[in-house]
């Protein structure tokens, strides 16, 4: 597989690689199957990149049915150590709409029967004992990810939220007005469907994962009317695509390099048996 490298993943959708020149595409299989689809490996600013549309190209998997960890691991497969997450999101605080920018540094997870980890207990092919593994998670962002991030979107003129909380729920529905005002009610700024576990399966294979969240709707306990619909999330989306993938471009170009790396989350493993061969 010429090119079949990269040092940054990003997950997103195709609109964010689609008119690069010399795009690589790689079909990539893992212990845990097959990832949402080929990663698509190209160039930016000299750094090389691979995209994973998070729900298939053609947009066919809803967020509960997402093979989270292929995911992961195909883009650590490749060399990625850094990773950048789009998503769309819900403002939960009126502040937050649609078209905001929000770089979460916290996240809580509602979601309810996805696989969320590689060290799950099971047995492994070879017959071995597993490992027990828990990794710190206290901070599930990377700091120098967020600070690329909110560097390359004020420098874009698209002044961010730095910092707040990304919620995550099982979907595919969409909250109710008294889950929505529940989230609010608790501090949480903005709520999705995709974050987890894609931040925390990074994070269990020694990855840096760094969120920027596009606000698309304000969620239906922070407005009137019949709430949030699905074509509203895609026509807000569509329409702040081209900055999104501006700032997402410049937020690669000033991820540090691999060997600058000196973040936790690069450390996470440090100490840890494991017990499986990462790639």
């Amino acid at each position: 597989m010429a090119n079949a490298n990269a040092e940054i993943g990003v997950i997103g959708g195709s609109g964010f690689y689609s008119f690069l020149e010399d795009v690589t595409e790689v079909e990539v299989d893992t212990p845990y199957g097959k990832p949402s689809d080929s990663l698509f490996l190209g160039e930016i600013a000299g750094r090389r990149v691979a995209f994973l549309p998070r729900h298939g190209r053609g947009h066919h998997l809803p967020p509960h049915r997402i093979n989270y960890r292929a995911n992961l691991w195909a883009l650590r497969s490749v060399g990625a150590r850094q990773v950048l997450g789009p998503c769309a999101v819900g403002g939960l605080r009126v502040e937050y709409g649609p078209g905001t920018l929000v770089v979460p540094d916290q996240l809580v997870d509602r979601t309810k029967a996805r696989a969320q980890t590689f060290y799950d207990g099971e047995t492994p092919v070879d017959g071995r004992l597993p490992n027990v593994v828990h990794v710190a998670f206290a901070d599930p962002y990377c700091p120098a990810g967020r600070r690329a991030a909110l560097a390359a979107a004020r420098g874009r003129e698209w002044e961010p939220a730095d910092g707040g909380t990304l919620v995550v729920i099982e979907g595919p529905r969409f909250s109710t007005r008294a889950e929505s005002r529940w989230h609010a009610a608790a501090g949480w700024s903005v709520v999705g469907m995709t974050g987890h576990p894609e931040a925390v399966l990074a994070r269990e294979l020694g990855l840096c994962y760094t969120s920027l969240a596009l606000v698309t709707d304000l969620d239906a306990g922070a407005e009137t009317g019949e709430g949030v619909s699905h074509e509203e999330v895609l026509t807000v989306f569509a329409a702040n695509v081209d900055r999104l993938r501006n700032v997402l471009f410049d937020a690669v170009a000033g991820l540090p390099a691999d060997e600058a790396r000196d973040c936790l989350c690069g450390r996470a493993l440090d100490g840890l048996d494991t017990g499986i061969t990462l790639p």
